[in-house]
C-alpha cells in the first residue's frame, strides 16, 4: 500500500510535466512554422509581378510598356525640339539659322560634325555659353562629341538619333522634333510656327513618304554599302559591296525626304523601340544607300499605332530636278515668290549668307541687324535682347499661308487616305 501510494504521488506531477513538454513543443513548432512560411513569403515577394502576372493575367512585356499613366495636361501652346547640324565650313550657316529659329520656349540641339575643324566647333560651344540670352534660358545645347556623318550613309541617321536621346533625356515637355541642316532656314517666324501648330494634334507627323520607289529600287534598295563613317575618324563616301539583295518580305520599304516634324510619341518610339521594329529597320538600313530618306518612313509606315498620325509632306519648300539627283537646286532670289507661294515652314538648299536670306529676313521674319526674329516674347531695350512673357505669341501673315497649306494636307489625307500607300 505504501509503495501505491507513492506511485499516485508521482503521477499527477507527471501528467502535469508531459502536458507542459507537449504545450511548448507545439509552441515551437508553430513559431518555427510561422517565421518559415514568412520567410518563403519574404523569398516570393522579390519577385511579384512575376509570380502573379503568370498565375492571374498573362501579358506580354510591349503591352505592359502600352500601360503608363497618362501624360500630365500639356501647356495649350506646344514646344518644339530642334537639331541643327553642319559639317566644315557651316559654323556661321548654322549659328544664323539657329539665331533666326531661336525662341525661348523651343529646345535646340546644334552639332558640326567631325570633320569640322575643331576651331570651328570650340567656336560653336563658346558661343553658345557666352550668349546671355542662351545661358539664361538653357535651351541650347551643343553636341560637344562630335559624330562622323556621311550623307549618303546610315550615320545621319544615328545623329539624328543621338539628338533625340539627348533631348528626351533632358527635357519632357517638347511636342514636336525638327531636324535642320545649316543650309535650311526658315520661311516663317517661330510664333507663325507655334500659333499654327496649338491647334492641331500633338501625335502628327509630318514626313513625306511613298511606297513606289521607282528607280530607288535597283539603285538604293537591293545595292549593298559600307559607310566608312560608321569606323572612321575622317569622312569617306560609302563603298558597295556584293552581292545585291532582294527586297525584304518582312516589312515594306517607303522612301521620302530626310527633313521631317516627328511627334514625340513617336521618337519615343524610335528610341526605345519596344517591339524591336526600330532597331531591325536600323540595322537593315545601314547597309542602305541614303538612309536617312526611307528609315523614318519605313519605322512610321510599319507600325500600325502610328500609321494614322502621318501627314504627307516635309514642311520644306525644296526646288529638285526629274529624276532627283543627290542634292537639291540651291535657291535665290529667283525663287523667293515660289517659296512664299509654297505656304511651308522651311526652305533648303542656301549657301551662306546669299542675298534670298536678307530678303526673307526683311519680307517674311521682319528680322534686322543679325539679331533674333522677333516675336511675343521679345523685350529689352535693345530688339530681343531680353524674354518677356514666351508664351505670348504674335503671328503675322506666315502663320496665314502655313495655316492653309496645314488645312489641304489634312483634307486631302482625309479625303484619298493616303498614309503610308
Amino acid at each position: 500500500m505504501g509503495s501505491l501510494n507513492m506511485e499516485k504521488k508521482w503521477v499527477f506531477p507527471l501528467v502535469i510535466s508531459s502536458l507542459v513538454c507537449v504545450f511548448l513543443l507545439a509552441t515551437s513548432f508553430n513559431m518555427g512554422l510561422v517565421s518559415s512560411l514568412h520567410t518563403i513569403n519574404s523569398i516570393f515577394s522579390i519577385f511579384p509581378s512575376r509570380v502573379m502576372t503568370n498565375q492571374t493575367n498573362p501579358s506580354f512585356v510591349e503591352e505592359r510598356v502600352k500601360q503608363t499613366l497618362p501624360p500630365p495636361a500639356r501647356p495649350s501652346i506646344p514646344r518644339f525640339a530642334y537639331l541643327i547640324s553642319g559639317s566644315r565650313g557651316d559654323l556661321e550657316k548654322l549659328w544664323r539659322t539657329l539665331q533666326t529659329l531661336y525662341h525661348p520656349w523651343n529646345y535646340y540641339v546644334v552639332h558640326l560634325d567631325l570633320e569640322s575643324p575643331a576651331e570651328e566647333r570650340l567656336e560653336l560651344s563658346s558661343r553658345v555659353e557666352k550668349n546671355p540670352l542662351f545661358a539664361k534660358v538653357g535651351n541650347v545645347y551643343m553636341i560637344t562629341k562630335a559624330n562622323m556623318v556621311t550623307y549618303r550613309g546610315p550615320t545621319m541617321v544615328s545623329n539624328t538619333l543621338h539628338a533625340c536621346a539627348i533631348l528626351l533625356k533632358r527635357n519632357k515637355d517638347w511636342d514636336w522634333f525638327i531636324n535642320l541642316s545649316a543650309s535650311d532656314y526658315p520661311l516663317v517666324t517661330q510664333d507663325d510656327l507655334l500659333h499654327t501648330f496649338r491647334d492641331l494634334k500633338r501625335d502628327m507627323n509630318f514626313i513625306e513618304h511613298t511606297s513606289r520607289l521607282g528607280w530607288k529600287e535597283g539603285e538604293r534598295a537591293m545595292p549593298l554599302i559600307v559607310d566608312p563613317g560608321l569606323y572612321q575618324t575622317t569622312k569617306s563616301d560609302i563603298f558597295w559591296v556584293t552581292p545585291r539583295r532582294t527586297l525584304p518580305t518582312a516589312f515594306k520599304l517607303f522612301t521620302g525626304s530626310a527633313w521631317m516634324i516627328l511627334s514625340r510619341s513617336f521618337v519615343e518610339y524610335c528610341i526605345w523601340g519596344w517591339d524591336n521594329l526600330p532597331r531591325t529597320l536600323l540595322m537593315y538600313y545601314s547597309n542602305f544607300v541614303s538612309s536617312p530618306e526611307g528609315y523614318f518612313q519605313t519605322v512610321i509606315c510599319n507600325a500600325p499605332e502610328f500609321v494614322s498620325t502621318v501627314v504627307n509632306h516635309d514642311m520644306h519648300y525644296i526646288s529638285w530636278d526629274f529624276p532627283p539627283k543627290q542634292h537639291p537646286h540651291t535657291l535665290s532670289l529667283n525663287d523667293t515668290s515660289k517659296m512664299i507661294t509654297s505656304g511651308a515652314a522651311f526652305a533648303r538648299k542656301f549657301k551662306g549668307d546669299d542675298p534670298v536670306l536678307d530678303e526673307i529676313d526683311k519680307t517674311l521674319l521682319g528680322r534686322k541687324n543679325g539679331s533674333f526674329t522677333p516675336g511675343g516674347w521679345c523685350s529689352g531695350s535693345l530688339p530681343c535682347s531680353k524674354v518677356g512673357n514666351p508664351t505670348k505669341l504674335k503671328p503675322g501673315p506666315g502663320a496665314k499661308r502655313l495655316r492653309r497649306l496645314i488645312g489641304r494636307l489634312l483634307l486631302a489625307a482625309k479625303i484619298s487616305q493616303n498614309q503610308c500607300n
